[in-house]
C-alpha cells in the first residue's frame, strides 16, 4: 500500500485514521505500529519539515505599493512598546535600536516545524520570533538563525531619529497578527532612507481567500538593506537584508537574492503570499484580499531566514 504522496515537493501521508484503525482491529498492524502512522498522519496534517533550505524565485513576488492593511482597511495598529533588547533597547519606549517587544499572545496556537506557539517576540531588526526576543541585527547566512523566526525584512532597523517612523502591531482581527515596520530608519540614528514593510501571520481557524496565504510579506518603499554595524555605507553594503522563514535549525524558505546587494530593490513596491505548503501563492486576475472567505488551510509554516549571533554594539 502506498502510504505517501508528493505534494509540492514534499511528502504526505495519506492513509486515513480509519484507515490504519482498521488494519489494526484485523491485527495486520502492531499498537506500536497505529501509534507511530497516527503521529505521522497529524504531523502531515500541519506544515511539513523538508530539512533544506528552499530559494523561492524573485518572479513569484507581485508588484504592488500597498500594505495588505491598506486593502483591508482599519489601519496599522499601535506603536509597540519594547520590553527588552541589546544596544540602546529603551525599555518602556518606542522609539529604540534592537529592542523586542513581547511576549505578545498571537491568539491562536501556531504549529510551526512540529512546535506548537501560543505567543510571539516583535523584533524591531524586522522579524518575529517565537522562544524569546531577538536583538541580533546582522544575517550571516539565509538559514544561520538559531531560534524559529518570520522575517519579512531582517536587518539593522534604528527608529531613535525622530525622522523615522516605528514597528506597529495590529492584532484586532481573529486569527491574525500584523506586525508594520513603517517607514523605519536604520543604524546608526540614520533616517535619510527609510524602510516600509508589513508581516501579516494567520492562525489555523482563519479561511483564507483565494491568491493569499498563511504568511504574506508587503513592501511598499524600501531604501535601504545594510545597516551600519552590519557592514553597511549610508544603507548599502556589507551584510544586506535577509528574507524568508524558518525553525531555527536547518529548514527554510528564502528569497532569491537574500543577503545578497540589491535585495531592498527586489522587494520594493511588492507583496508574496506562502501557502501551507511554504509555496508562494500565485493571484488570481481581479482578486482583491479581504479579512475572510473561501477555503481553509491547516497551521503551521515552514522555512527560514538566517540570523546570525552578534557582538552587542556599546554605541548608541
Amino acid at each position: 500500500m502506498d502510504c505517501y504522496t508528493k505534494i509540492g515537493g514534499r511528502n504526505f501521508f495519506r492513509v486515513s485514521l480509519k484507515e490504519i484503525t482498521m488494519f489494526f482491529n484485523k491485527k495486520m498492524i502492531s499498537m506500536e505500529l497505529l501509534k507511530f502512522l497516527t503521529a505521522a498522519i497529524l504531523a502531515a496534517g500541519s506544515w511539513s519539515a523538508h530539512a533544506a533550505v528552499v530559494t523561492v524565485s524573485q518572479s513569484a513576488l507581485v508588484s504592488s505599493n500597498n500594505y495588505y492593511t491598506d486593502l483591508i482597511g482599519g489601519g496599522i495598529g499601535n506603536p509597540l512598546t519594547m520590553t527588552g533588547g541589546g544596544n540602546v533597547a529603551n525599555v518602556g519606549g518606542q522609539r529604540n535600536d534592537d529592542g523586542y517587544s513581547g511576549h505578545i499572545p498571537l491568539g491562536f496556537t501556531l504549529n510551526f516545524f512540529g512546535n506548537s506557539y501560543t505567543q510571539f517576540w516583535a523584533n524591531n531588526n524586522g522579524n518575529i520570533s517565537f522562544n524569546n526576543g531577538i536583538s541580533q541585527y546582522t544575517p550571516t547566512s539565509p538559514q544561520g538563525v538559531a531560534e524559529p523566526i518570520i522575517s519579512p525584512f531582517f536587518a539593522d532597523v534604528d527608529t531613535r531619529n525622530t525622522a523615522s517612523g516605528l514597528m506597529y502591531l495590529r492584532n484586532d482581527i481573529t486569527n491574525e497578527i500584523i506586525v508594520t515596520w513603517d517607514q523605519v530608519g536604520y543604524y546608526n540614528g540614520q533616517a535619510d532612507k527609510l524602510n516600509s514593510f508589513q508581516l501579516v501571520l494567520r492562525g489555523p481557524d482563519y479561511s483564507i481567500p483565494a491568491g493569499e496565504g498563511q504568511i504574506g510579506f508587503f513592501y511598499k518603499t524600501m531604501q535601504w538593506e545594510t545597516g551600519g554595524a552590519s557592514g553597511g555605507n549610508l544603507g548599502f553594503g556589507g551584510t544586506p537584508a535577509a528574507v524568508g522563514f524558518g525553525n531555527g535549525v536547518d529548514d527554510g524558505e528564502v528569497l532569491q537574492g537574500s543577503i545578497q546587494a540589491g535585495i531592498s530593490q527586489v522587494v520594493n513596491n511588492h507583496h508574496i503570499w506562502f501557502d501551507q505548503s511554504a509555496n508562494p501563492v500565485p493571484v488570481p486576475t481581479n482578486v482583491v484580499p479581504v479579512p475572510a472567505a473561501v477555503w481553509l488551510f491547516g497551521s503551521g509554516l515552514a522555512g527560514l531566514l538566517g540570523l546570525a549571533s552578534r557582538r552587542k554594539r556599546n554605541t548608541t
